[in-house]
């Protein structure tokens, strides 16, 4: 777990190998950015540790990873602490609570601290606009987000896209282009062979160094590639119809790729669902694919459709593709 220093004297938090010496009796240690700036620190200027991968707190009590889940999910959104307390069957204060004694931070904060840190790389790293960085790192208004960026970094959107560093900016033909940082070392040519085996007939490929697959927008298709970027990242391509909720989107690939648990896990609960159904079947997946899946055409070798929603997936689809007879025919209830 990556443990964050802050120092009383300067009011700034730092990650690990900074290269800031301060006395040690100055110095007090956080799990987390978010309970570092949730404390009144602020991230430090040299090591910039919103760039960091930062680890979510898996290790706590049940109920708390449940919450961080939902959390990383988009539950805060739209709704508030007292409805996401309702979801867990405990009060909103209650969950406050918890959160302060696991993890240092509300829900609310824990939620802030990781929209604000996605915002931040999108603005060193694409030329996307404030309005657009705002939604597409889930903030519901362009009002909302320069607070919040505001109360994090005490600087406004713009004057933290002129801080950037020159080599900070990715620059590609088509698309967007996003770093996806990860702890410790991982092994990229295991996790495509997991996904070249795996991989859903007419959804995902795997084309030598590069990852792909097509994913749905509100009913619009989009492509997202992924491939090796550096020791401590990899790069994503993502080719969508617009941003909004950009940032539920990568979190869906790196559960995918498992970059923050080391375990490969799938593109979303439903998808993890079907492919259990089916019991793996490659074949059976192909065969849902091309029958229920929205035709995408002009796409690179390989991608042909969208994964079918849960909206026209039904019982007795699930129950043909897994050579089953089919029992019931309602919508299948996997969100």
């Amino acid at each position: 777990m990556t443990v964050y220093s802050a120092v009383v004297t300067t009011g700034i938090y730092c990650r690990p190998g900074c290269g800031a010496r301060p006395r040690a009796d100055n110095v007090r240690t956080f799990d987390s950015a978010a309970a570092a700036e949730a404390a009144g620190y602020r991230a430090c200027l040299r090591c910039r540790p919103y760039r960091l991968a930062g680890s979510l707190p898996w290790r706590e009590p049940e109920l708390v990873c449940r919450a961080v889940r939902m959390i990383v999910d988009g539950v805060l959104d739209e709704g508030g602490e007292d409805e996401l307390g309702r979801r867990l069957g405990l009060s909103g204060r209650h969950l406050r609570r918890l959160f302060a004694e696991h993890l240092g931070v509300t829900p609310d904060q824990l939620a802030r601290s990781r929209r604000t840190h996605f915002a931040r790389r999108l603005l060193d790293d694409t030329d996307l606009t404030v309005t657009d960085v705002a939604f597409a790192s889930g903030f519901g208004s362009v009002r909302q987000f320069n607070r919040a960026m505001a109360d994090t970094f005490r600087a406004t959107p713009r004057q933290l896209r002129g801080r950037r560093r020159r080599a900070d900016r990715l620059v590609c033909d088509g698309g967007l282009r996003l770093r996806l940082p990860f702890e410790g070392p991982y092994d990229w040519p295991a996790a495509l062979k997991t996904r070249q085996e795996r991989a859903i007939p007419g959804v995902e490929t795997v084309d030598g160094d590069m990852y792909r697959r097509t994913i749905g927008v509100d009913g619009d298709a989009g492509v997202l590639e992924v491939a090796a970027g550096g020791p401590d990242h990899l790069v994503l391509w993502a080719h969508l119809p617009y941003w909004e909720g950009l940032i539920h989107v990568v979190q869906r690939v790196r559960d995918l790729l498992g970059l923050d648990t080391g375990e490969p896990g799938a593109f979303s609960p439903f998808e993890a669902r079907v492919v259990e159904a089916v019991r793996g079947n490659r074949d059976a997946l192909g065969e849902l694919v091309r029958a229920f899946g929205e035709p995408v055409p002009g796409l690179p070798a390989g991608l042909t459709h969208l994964f079918p929603g849960p909206e026209v997936l039904t019982d007795a689809a699930l129950a043909a593709g897994a050579g089953r007879p089919a029992r019931t025919r309602g919508r299948v209830d996997m969100m």
